[in-house]
Order: structure tokens, then C-alpha cells, then sequence
């Protein structure tokens, strides 16, 4: 059974939106897909769950699970993705990285829905470092089917690029924890 696409939204798209939903949704396995029903698209999330307003305008998407009859369920706030309230230098650069940014969400989303639904020997504390493990892993697989030649060229370098990014990322963490001690 396909995925529903609803289309709640008043801002404008880009163009390809729904197909672009749907190829992303293509690259996952069938099984992780399982039991999900419809996207919705919706200018911001409107959830008695969320508590503050700002959580509610800054939020991207958020998993529904099955409640009874109803099926699980994914809804994306484009209005997060896409502000519109702001100048327009501001607003080129959401503009050029949309696709990327839906199918990180979309990842994390799905990612949610598998641990939470299908795998059971997942315990409670270590579900959001999977699902980080499986946003990383299906965003990088999808990125190298997107750019082939660009991929494949960049390839060798990847390993001293990622060690780089090690190395910077333990240098910030040690940076935050000597100010928030000082």
C-alpha cells in the first residue's frame, strides 16, 4: 500500500515536492515502512503533546503512532523548513537546502517509527541514539544515489574528512564543558 501524501500547507513548495517525498520514501526498505500511512504537510504542528508555543513553530516533524484503529502517521512542518517572515537573503538558503532537510526529517521520522513499532529488543534510553544512527546512515546512503559521480569521486577522501570531524567535534565538546565549568 502507498504512502499518502496530504498537502496542508499555505506555503508555496518547491516544485517536485510530493515526488521528492515519495523517492526519499522509495530508498527506505518496505519493512520499516510498515504500518505508516499518510504524510501530511502542514504549515506548523498544532499537538496538545507540545507544551510551549515556540516548541510548536520550531518543531519539523513529529511521529504519530497508532492510537487504536487509527494508524501511525507523519506530519512535517514546512513553515520550520521554510520561514517566510524573514528577508529574502534569509531565505534563500532554507530555499537551496529543503531537499536535504526533508529527507534528514523524513529519516528520523521513519527511523522513530522502526524503533519504536518493530524493533522490540530496543530499550526506551537508547532510542534516540538509534534513530540518530539511522537518520546518518539512510541520509548517507540516499546522498550517494543522488550524486553519483560526485560520490563516487569524493569516495577516498571521506574517511580523512570524517576524522577531521571527529577531531573538531571533541574539540567544541571540550570548549563547551571548559565554559559551562567556568
Amino acid at each position: 500500500m502507498a504512502i499518502k501524501i496530504e498537502n496542508h500547507t499555505q506555503v508555496k513548495l518547491p516544485k517536485g515536492t510530493e515526488e521528492r517525498i515519495a523517492g526519499i520514501m522509495d530508498s527506505l526498505p518496505r519493512e520499516h515502512l510498515r504500518g505508516i500511512d499518510r504524510i501530511r504537510l502542514v504549515d506548523s504542528i498544532n499537538d496538545p503533546r507540545l507544551k510551549s508555543v515556540q516548541q510548536r513553530t520550531e518543531l519539523p516533524g513529529l511521529y504519530h503512532p497508532r492510537q487504536g484503529g487509527q494508524p501511525a502517521w507523519l506530519e512535517i512542518a514546512v513553515g520550520a523548513l521554510l520561514p517566510r517572515s524573514q528577508p529574502f537573503f534569509k531565505r534563500i538558503m532554507p530555499r537551496l537546502s529543503f531537499k536535504g532537510n526533508l529527507a534528514a526529517i523524513l529519516f528520523s521520522l521513519v527511523g522513530q517509527h522502526y524503533y519504536l513499532t518493530l524493533r522490540h529488543s530496543v530499550k526506551r534510553g537508547q532510542i534516540e541514539a538509534s534513530v540518530r544512527a539511522y537518520t546518518e546512515k539512510h541520509l548517507r546512503l540516499w546522498n550517494d544515489r543522488q550524486h553519483g559521480l560526485r560520490a563516487r569521486l569524493f569516495k577516498p577522501l571521506q574517511p580523512t574528512l570524517e576524522k577531521w570531524a571527529r577531531a573538531l567535534q571533541k574539540k567544541a565538546s571540550a570548549e563547551r564543558k571548559k565554559s559551562q565549568s567556568a
